[in-house]
């Protein structure tokens, strides 16, 4: 079919289809025109009604299986909206199954509407598509029939090509080093990886002008690089009333960006070889899109760069995003999910659902949340997205029936309302540039939503991420604790047997009684039960929800008595 012929047929299908669609009489009609018409499947093969077996004698129907795509549809009445219910009530379906028939996708429609779930992500939110869209969006419905395909999301796969350019890169510029083994040459390293990855992000993704970072390095061969990185990160920490006035036209045109990430002006660059201008301008900038990444799971994997030996004795982690969502969810996104869930189920035409549903947003703004052992941050990123994106709900709710007058920014959720305590220096980094690239990506969501512009740079909000030894430190003196919400996080793992000598003595420095003699048997604890130790005693007289990623160990042993 030829795009023009396809145009017309999306045109037509979404004419015929708007504003009606009965569940009982038509649905099997639909799906079929959707498939043949729009996405140009000759013989669509689609099962209507297939039987499932929940109980002894109890069955109920699927409304529609695609068993080539492992797709489960689950249909409603075009007047009928489509709830987290119809969801639990679709996965109930998928959950009764044979195993080899689960669903990668399951698919909520009310012929106005497309919500869809990818299985492999169950703790992200739907993709949504409406049918007055679908003549530019109906390219997002072809995992309905491409069995490789995924327009959903690829943020793991491109993630973890981010992990290997970066750390092609680590490499080679680690190489460079008159000895890269001195700790403020490391430090060196760590800080202008972290920069060079902000840059090739931000041009990506139109916080920069496009290509800008690429443009202005490719007039430089490689023994004149160091230099040109110099003068940019000068450039870049300087507001633009203050720069020199002789500046060339492309240093002159990069934003300022604020914040501190370039703050530092006597960091040690190396010089380039060939081989690192290659890494550098082709595989990293020219021929990967940055903006597509998933700063909770780059964060880690950029942090991964770090030396082996120097990650175990820290004990740094990587949280899947799933495993992250076993902690949050039932800590506390399960309840503000099923609260505005609640308020949204008021009628639209009630006056008490614009004020209830900003006094939500208003409550999710005023959250915060402490992650003692923060690593690269992807605890606070995740939690982050997570309630932008469940603001974002919120304001395509309160924005739903038009916009009057001129709209200032609408959000309210703000990076600020995350605290990290990290040891490492290099992680501290990453997880403060991971939270502002999750935040830029969110602005992104929101003005899909509002018409309103929302400048990015200068960076306006500083993450709150601390460099201490979270056992040696006052949590207060990073936030009061009668200001805190939620601690969570994945705290590193140690064995009594394996703890080192300084670890050791944070135990025995956690250990104590009131009238600072030690615990009898604390050396001999883990070492991760220092965290639960020190956070129930700052729970104490609060509110304070906390949870932590651990072994079963944490039951065992010498710590439960």
């Amino acid at each position: 079919m030829k795009n023009a012929e396809r145009q017309a047929a999306i045109r037509g299908f979404i004419k015929y289809w708007k504003d009606r669609g009965y569940e009982k009489r038509e649905t099997n009609e639909f799906w079929l025109q959707l498939l043949q018409n729009v996405l140009n499947v000759e013989f669509p093969n689609i099962s209507f009604q297939k039987q499932i077996k929940i109980r002894k004698n109890t069955y109920y129907y699927i409304d529609a299986y695609i068993e080539q795509t492992k797709v489960l549809i689950e249909q409603k009445s075009s007047e009928k909206s489509l709830s987290d219910e119809t969801f639990q009530q679709a996965k109930r379906y998928a959950n009764n199954l044979p195993h080899d028939e689960h669903p990668r996708w399951i698919v909520l429609c009310n012929f106005q509407k497309f919500l869809i779930y990818d299985m492999n992500r169950p703790n992200d939110d739907p993709q949504e598509i409406l049918l007055e869209n679908l003549e530019k969006d109906y390219t997002k419905l072809l995992f309905l029939v491409q069995s490789n395909n995924n327009h959903i999301t690829k943020e793991e796969e491109i993630s973890e090509k981010a992990g290997e350019v970066v750390e092609r890169l680590y490499d080679a510029l680690s190489k460079q080093y008159k000895d890269s083994t001195n700790p403020n040459s490391l430090k060196s390293l760590n800080i202008l990886c972290v920069r060079i990855v902000f840059c090739l992000y931000a041009e990506d993704a139109e916080v920069f002008g496009k290509d800008q970072f690429l443009n202005y390095l490719k007039d430089f061969q490689a023994p004149y690089l160091r230099n040109a990185l110099m003068d940019l990160f000068k450039v870049l920490n300087t507001p633009l009333d203050k720069r020199d006035p002789y500046l060339g036209e492309k240093l002159r045109d990069f934003p300022y960006v604020n914040g501190g990430l370039f703050a530092d002006e006597d960091i040690e660059i190396p010089n380039f070889t060939e081989e690192m201008r290659d890494i550098l301008l082709t595989q990293a900038s020219q021929n990967f899109d940055w903006s597509k990444i998933s700063p909770t799971i780059f964060g880690a994997l950029f942090e991964s760069t770090i030396n082996p030996e120097t990650r175990r004795s820290v004990g740094v982690h990587y949280t899947s995003i799933e495993n992250i969502h076993k902690v949050i969810d039932p800590l506390f996104l399960d309840d503000l999910k099923a609260e505005f869930e609640k308020i949204n189920q008021l009628p639209k035409g009630d006056s008490r659902r614009k004020k209830m549903l900003l006094r939500f947003q208003d409550k999710i703004s005023q959250l915060r949340f402490l992650d003692p052992s923060c690593g690269s941050g992807n605890f606070l990123t995740e939690t982050y997205i997570s309630l932008r994106r469940l603001e974002n709900k919120i304001l395509r709710e309160v924005y739903s029936q038009g916009f009057l007058g001129d709209i200032v920014n609408p959000i309210k959720v703000s990076i600020k309302q995350f605290y990290g305590i990290e040891i490492n220096d290099f992680a501290v980094s990453v997880a403060r540039a991971a939270l502002w690239i999750s935040e830029s990506q969110m602005l992104k969501e929101t003005e899909d939503i509002v018409p309103v512009d929302l400048d990015f740079l200068p960076l306006k909000t500083n993450a709150n991420i601390v460099e201490a030894n979270a056992l040696r430190i006052d949590w207060e003196t990073v936030i009061p604790k009668d200001d805190l919400f939620c601690i969570m996080g994945n705290p590193p793992y140690g064995g009594y047997v394996y703890t080192t000598p300084e670890q050791r003595e944070d135990l025995a420095l956690v250990y104590l009684y009131i009238n600072g003699k030690p615990y009898k048997h604390s050396k001999k604890n883990d070492y991760v039960a220092c965290w639960y130790f020190k956070a129930a005693q700052f729970m104490q007289g609060t509110s304070i929800k906390a949870a932590f990623v651990s072994t079963n160990s944490i039951t065992q042993g010498e710590q439960v008595v």
